[in-house]
């Protein structure tokens, strides 16, 4: 059975380990053991008989405007619901801080359009957005990942 729960610091050797694949195809930013640490409020895990089989973050851009980011799932447990578990969970915290909308930047399109969320043009994220994070991966400024939002 699938357990949600915030992570702690102590999970961070054990998420890096679980991102690692993920990281070296540039499919998912690299964060530093210490940023994940100044963010471990925002990360929430899924656990299954207490090992780590996934994770995500809620990170928040503006009083109104919050993101989801980090999202994985292990490869041997991906198609469970596992991801929409997570979202599902991260989208119920954005509510509960008065978010109105939630953005991803993804390689999965088809994945959130399923759980209800839109497309829109990367030129509409935050600036802050690109010159925190994008700038950092491997593939900018060419970006293929597509941007979308749900309003909550």
């Amino acid at each position: 059975m699938i357990q949600y729960t915030k992570a702690k610091l102590s999970d961070i050797q054990e998420m890096q380990n679980l991102v690692v694949d993920e990281v070296k195809k540039g499919v998912i930013l690299f964060r530093s053991s210490d940023e994940m640490a100044t963010n471990i409020r925002s990360y929430i895990l899924a656990k299954n008989e207490n090992k780590i089989v996934g994770f995500g973050a809620l990170h928040f851009h503006a009083y109104n405007l919050g993101e989801i980011r980090s999202l994985i799932v292990s490869q041997d447990c991906r198609g469970m619901g596992i991801g929409k578990g997570m979202v599902n969970t991260l989208v119920q915290e954005g509510k509960s801080m008065n978010v109105k909308e939630i953005f991803t930047l993804t390689y999965q399109k088809s994945f959130f359009e399923s759980i209800g969320f839109t497309e829109i043009p990367k030129e509409s994220l935050p600036a802050h957005k690109i010159w925190a994070d994008c700038v950092k991966c491997k593939h900018f400024p060419v970006c293929d990942e597509v941007a979308l939002i749900k309003t909550i």
